[in-house]
């Protein structure tokens, strides 16, 4: 998918909502445990229940691969499902030595024909090269997460005082350019959204946090946005298991029609 397409869903939609398909077998309703294929049944379910609310989809591959094959083939089958005007988001975050990288890239773009895959910077360019070199295809680079753990070195200064995540941002930009390249910024960090918008102001944020990790849209609106809304704010849990019962999927698109509503009334105070 091209920036346009998606910046074009974006308004059409009133949208800007990614939705995280993160099954966890332990929390999906029992029933669909005595189905063939229990994360895709789940799955399924969900977008056909949000799909009209989201621009895009982001299946934590973590959440596929602990089950081996079968939990690949689940995978397959749940990119395959999601409508074409639906960006997908494998979020893999790999990062490895060019040659390996080569084949992750091979794996999510090629085998599984995902729009985007999660990338952690750390090993340099190299490492993430090789995911750029296909067409209408996106690399989301970690830039500043919102885990605990961020704190031991992402916020670690030089003699400059400049930041480790800002020198990632400053030498990742260069990478890619604002239709290849977008960036991971944690929700729950508002005042480090803007502090990364002024480094990269043209380009798409994917924000994760949103909902059951405490971030706040409102927050996130005025200190991310740019001339194209430049942000794909995820939720998760908030909206997979808004219930566990037989009824999980008409809330899931109840939760999903409330994130958009409110996503619908900052577009439109945007005059966007």
């Amino acid at each position: 998918m091209t920036r346009s397409e998606l910046i074009e869903q974006i308004r059409m939609k009133r949208s800007f909502l990614c939705v995280g398909l993160d099954p966890d077998l332990e929390k999906i309703p029992p029933y669909l445990l005595e189905t063939k294929d229990p994360i895709f049944e789940f799955n399924k379910a969900i977008i056909d229940a949000t799909k009209e609310y989201c621009v895009a989809y982001k299946p934590n591959v973590a959440f596929y691969e602990c089950h081996g094959p079968k939990g690949w083939d689940s995978l397959q089958k749940t990119l395959n499902y999601i409508p074409k005007n639906i960006l997908t988001i494998a979020d893999a975050k790999r990062g490895d030595i060019g040659n390996t990288s080569s084949y992750y890239a091979k794996t999510f773009f090629e085998y599984l024909d995902a729009d985007c895959v999660t990338i952690a910077p750390y090993m340099g360019s190299d490492s993430v090269t090789p995911f750029f070199e296909y067409q209408g295809k996106w690399v989301i680079l970690l830039a500043l997460t919102s885990n605990k753990g961020a704190l031991d070195f992402q916020f670690m200064a030089d003699g400059n005082n400049v930041e480790l995540y800002k020198k990632v941002l400053k030498k990742s930009k260069d990478w890619g350019t604002k239709d290849n390249l977008m960036y991971v910024v944690g929700a729950t960090r508002a005042e480090g959204i803007g502090e990364v918008r002024k480094l990269v102001p043209e380009h798409f944020f994917l924000v994760p946090g949103l909902g059951a990790q405490g971030g706040s849209l409102e927050d996130v609106a005025n200190y991310g946005w740019n001339d194209d809304c430049g942000l794909l704010v995820n939720s998760s849990r908030a909206i997979i298991y808004a219930s566990q019962g037989e009824d999980f999927a008409a809330q899931a698109g109840l939760a999903a029609k409330s994130i958009q509503q409110e996503m619908a009334d900052i577009l439109d105070a945007k005059h966007f």
